[in-house]
């Protein structure tokens, strides 16, 4: 009898930990929207200033106090989550970054909660971060008018075949890139590029036909445009690689204390001349080069993710 009840026994004791995971998992992510809601209210203030005054300087001093402010909530939840999860981060490269310089950013992508370790691994090492926004997400409640606030640039992408349908919406996803961009001269700052497009998965690497191991094929033309809108003020290429030794986490599980340990290491390489001379869009030899450059980038990510997985 007691041998025929084991396994009645272990499944409760498994749906207990189960919902207990998931109550503190409600928890942390009820903390997080209450502080969120809380720093959303000055940030909201010092944006709507900075749009409504048509004065420079004082633009410019408002751009700085909402991304202070976005500094301070990237530092709770920092705080909190460190505290949740005790994730052990390794940052190599790190060192000479400054926040008066600015950076482009290329990371590989993973999971949502690539965001989370960037911030936490780099926050008050350069400026804010910037990144790009798929355009539904303005609609997310707090979150989407916080990245409104925090001026995120959204951006809608569309697929070949509505292009094909409808020609004249082509290239309106990079002309929204240098618009962006455009806005980011006046105050140091950080753009990130996911220049994957989406997150890897394995099923996703092999529908694609990926060169690459570890990657998904890269995305050259938000990243050409980038160079081209801003290209003559970055200080540097932020080549960023990412790995979860303990497998890729998602967003519950940072909720929940199952986000253990990060690598994340940074590359500086330098804004070549010929980077920002081009013109992707009409020269055929330029994007050529500038694939090149890419995937060389690219084989090198992917040769070092190699080793950073073998050496688990």
């Amino acid at each position: 009898m007691p041998a025929i009840c084991q396994p009645a026994a272990i499944h409760r004791r498994a749906l207990f930990r189960k919902t207990l995971r998931n109550l503190k998992g409600g928890i942390v992510l009820g903390i997080v929207s209450i502080y969120t809601i809380l720093w959303f209210i000055p940030l909201s203030l010092f944006t709507l200033l900075g749009k409504l005054v048509p004065i420079d300087a004082f633009r410019r001093m408002m751009s700085r106090l909402a991304m202070g402010i976005g500094e301070n909530w990237i530092s709770c939840n920092t705080f909190l989550f460190n505290r949740v999860n005790r994730t052990r981060y390794t940052v190599r490269g790190a060192d000479g970054l400054t926040k008066a310089n600015w950076y482009l950013v290329i990371v590989n992508h993973q999971t949502w909660v690539d965001v989370i370790a960037l911030q936490a691994a780099l926050n008050r090492r350069i400026p804010f971060l910037k990144f790009f926004v798929k355009q539904q997400l303005i609609w997310f409640p707090v979150l989407g008018l916080a990245f409104w606030a925090m001026d995120m640039p959204f951006m809608k992408r569309y697929s070949k075949g509505y292009l094909t349908k409808h020609p004249e919406k082509k290239g309106q996803d990079l002309e929204a890139t240098r618009q962006a961009c455009e806005r980011f001269r006046s105050t140091p700052t950080s753009v990130i590029n996911f220049i994957e497009g989406t997150r890897f998965s394995e099923e996703k690497r092999v529908r694609r036909e990926s060169p690459y191991q570890h990657l998904l094929p890269p995305r050259s033309g938000g990243l050409a445009v980038a160079l081209a809108s801003m290209g003559d003020m970055y200080d540097a290429v932020l080549d960023v690689t990412l790995l979860y030794p303990q497998g890729i986490p998602q967003f519950w599980d940072v909720m929940c204390g199952g986000f253990r340990e990060v690598i994340v290491e940074v590359r500086q390489r330098p804004v070549e001349d010929w980077l920002i001379a081009g013109n992707y869009a009409e020269d055929r030899e330029f994007r050529r080069r500038f694939h090149r450059w890419l995937a060389m980038l690219w084989e090198e990510k992917d040769e070092r993710l190699g080793q950073l997985r073998a050496m688990e």
